[in-house]
């Protein structure tokens, strides 16, 4: 299995890293228009890389653009991963949609829905019956309590408690 990351920024190489360690991809490419070490082609060429053993993965830190990224990928028929690092807690009750990305040391709690492109980041915390809908970002260490709804496009800033039902 080949994963296409499109974004070779931080972002991008963090999701690089978890996939590497993951062991599922024999192949990483990175497409990104700034052409630099380790970038195969620019973002327009995803559609060279569309086969049947190619996930995609748009990694990009700005919400709506991932999300609309992810929308133009499953309008072309590729598959989108969802990228997990191993040390992540993922209750089995929980629902993750596509292009979802699940740092190290994450907890999404029981009874949880992710919506598509999102990211919870390092060490962030989703407890139960909590909903992120679409390109919510979680930065490191930020924390939603349990029955939140967090609107599309939200970031939640590290450090940041959310108490129960504030959402």
């Amino acid at each position: 299995m080949k994963l296409v990351i499109l974004g070779a920024g931080g972002y991008g190489h963090t999701i690089k890293d978890i996939a590497e360690q993951s062991g599922k991809y024999s192949k990483i490419i990175i497409l990104d228009d700034s052409m630099g070490e380790g970038v195969s082609g620019a973002l327009d060429d995803y559609s060279e890389y569309i086969e049947d053993d190619s996930e995609f993965y748009p990694a990009f830190g700005n919400n709506e653009f991932r999300c609309s990224w992810l929308h133009k990928l499953e309008e072309a028929g590729a598959k989108v991963a969802t990228v997990i690092h191993e040390s992540a807690y993922i209750s089995p009750t929980v629902s993750i949609g596509k292009g979802v990305a699940v740092l190290p040391r994450a907890i999404v709690n029981t009874g949880v829905t992710v919506g598509n492109a999102c990211i919870v980041n390092i060490g962030a915390i989703v407890d139960h019956d909590t909903v992120l809908e679409q390109g919510v970002h979680l930065a490191p260490g930020a924390i939603v309590k349990g029955g939140n709804v967090i609107p599309s496009f939200t970031k939640v800033e590290s450090g940041t408690v959310i108490e129960r039902g504030k959402y």
